[in-house]
């Protein structure tokens, strides 16, 4: 028994607007995270999804009331909060016996779930703890994952792309050395432990154009523990890593580039007469008056020798009548 989707088409302009803007867009802006409390939740990870949707601001947005949601049982509220409220990222924060501190991170596709991880807050110190001033509203961090382990898994592969998914920003070309100025550092230990700080970049004199460069620490800072994790199936992870046809970059033919970046051009000529090339013309080069001399009379000997041939082969076709 198929179930028919009801069609909704817009009855105004405005209405086609918003329809058009829910559309998958061939550039993309900054994804919107969701941050939400489940069931129950302690005074540390209230605070921790605080901080973290400050650092998500102006793109982030977050629900007062608590929810009674067992995400890893019944994702469907989930998927219709994403759906409601745009938000193809969500943070959630519980507490219960069996785990306490407990912080799910996940992200969706076509407004359902695609991967998400449950993580233990095992320690945590708030931006308020940090004495040091705060970055601005709106900055792109730069993100820097520590330790060999990252691609070690598939599980923490998949991780650390979320984690790039979640605090990166818009696309950038081009990077401003004064414009370095929040830095979110990602280490994972042997242990399996992963610690997240925050930096502010500070540019000190050096007495040289290049300036020395200093890391002020000013949170949150959170140690994290992987409890567990629901991973995609491998058609549907290709599937939403697909790129369009626009955004593919064609390769250009004869052309290359070398270690050091300069472009290399290759073009194909034809066959040509080394005797008859344009060469550049100096005094050195020209032909003296003798040579000239020869030249012609070479030429006026070519030419009766033509003629005398083509007159015999006249007279031999005569005769052969």
């Amino acid at each position: 028994m198929s179930v028919l989707q009801r069609v909704v088409k817009p009855t105004t302009r405005k209405g086609k607007k918003v329809l058009l803007k829910k559309e998958p867009q061939i550039i993309e802006g900054p994804k919107r995270s969701l941050f939400f409390r489940g069931r129950k939740c302690t005074d540390k990870v209230r605070k921790l999804l605080k901080d973290l949707y400050d650092f998500k601001k102006p793109d982030a947005l977050m629900l007062s009331k608590k929810n009674d949601i067992t995400i890893f049982e019944d994702v469907t509220p989930v998927e219709a909060f994403s759906k409601k409220y745009e938000t193809p990222l969500f943070m959630m924060g519980s507490h219960s016996k069996k785990r306490p501190d407990n912080l799910v991170i996940g992200r969706m596709y076509n407004y359902s779930l695609l991967d998400m991880f449950e993580l233990y807050v095992e320690n945590y110190e708030g931006l308020k703890e940090f004495s040091a001033n705060k970055i601005l509203l709106g900055i792109k961090p730069c993100l820097i994952f520590n330790g060999a382990k990252w691609e070690e898994t598939d599980e923490l592969k998949q991780l650390k792309s979320l984690f790039i998914d979640f605090f990166h920003r818009e696309e950038v070309t081009s990077i401003r050395l004064q414009g370095l100025e929040h830095a979110i550092s990602f280490t994972i230990t042997e242990s399996g432990k992963i610690l997240l700080r925050s930096y502010k970049v500070l540019l000190k004199k050096s007495g040289s154009r290049t300036p020395r460069v200093e890391l002020e620490e000013i949170g949150p800072r959170i140690d994290l523990t992987l409890r567990r994790s629901k991973l995609p199936s491998e058609d549907l992870l290709k599937e939403a890593s697909k790129k369009p046809r626009e955004l593919k970059v064609h390769k250009k033919k004869n052309i290359s580039t070398d270690a050091l970046g300069t472009t290399h051009g290759r073009i194909h000529i034809g066959k040509q007469d080394i005797n008859k090339l344009q060469t550049r013309k100096m005094k050195g080069l020209k032909k003296t008056p003798e040579e000239r001399k020869k030249e012609k009379i070479a030429a006026k000997r070519s030419l009766s020798e033509n003629s005398m041939n083509n007159n015999v082969n006249k007279i031999k076709k005569m005769k052969s009548r």
